[in-house]
């Protein structure tokens, strides 16, 4: 078991206090990042067309032997678009190729069990020196890590 200083509000050791058996848990960065990603998965939101764009016509195919493309043309006579091709993926108006469907499933799942070792691991990495300086953070004057501070800081 690890103990750690609690300094007060000048820096001055004033007691000293013995840490969780949390942070004697392995660090285990790849289970972190795997939850990480799992939660960041959930502010994804859903996106797509409409399932009936560009399908909303009369058009249908000619067929063979009419010297004109197989492409399905809308239907009249005095319509304005009568004869125009649509409903295709090549024409205008027609609907799109392969659309972003809605229903994908977007949310990663992560297991409990590895969740609560991605958190009681990522706990435990607050309280290691060289992972704490590794994330960036400037730690040469903090005199111990984890940092417990007295609760008059909270009150200021």
């Amino acid at each position: 078991m690890s103990v750690v200083g609690v300094y007060d509000l000048e820096g001055n050791l004033k007691a000293k206090l013995t840490l969780p058996i949390v942070f004697q848990t392995e660090l285990r960065p790849d289970i972190i990042k795997r939850s990480v990603v799992a939660l960041q998965t959930h502010r994804l939101q859903p996106k797509g067309r409409d399932p009936m764009a560009g399908k909303r016509t009369t058009a249908e195919s000619f067929g063979v032997g009419r010297d004109l493309a197989r492409v399905p043309r809308v239907k009249g006579e005095r319509h304005p678009k009568a004869g125009s091709a649509a409903f295709a993926p090549s024409t205008v108006g027609g609907r799109i190729t392969h659309p972003p469907n809605p229903r994908k499933r977007l949310w990663k799942r992560i297991n409990r069990k590895e969740a609560s070792l991605a958190l009681a691991s990522a706990v435990a990495a607050t309280g290691n020196r060289e992972s704490v300086k590794k994330r960036g953070h400037r730690i040469e004057d903090v005199p111990s890590i984890p940092l417990v501070v007295v609760d008059e800081l909270e009150y200021r």
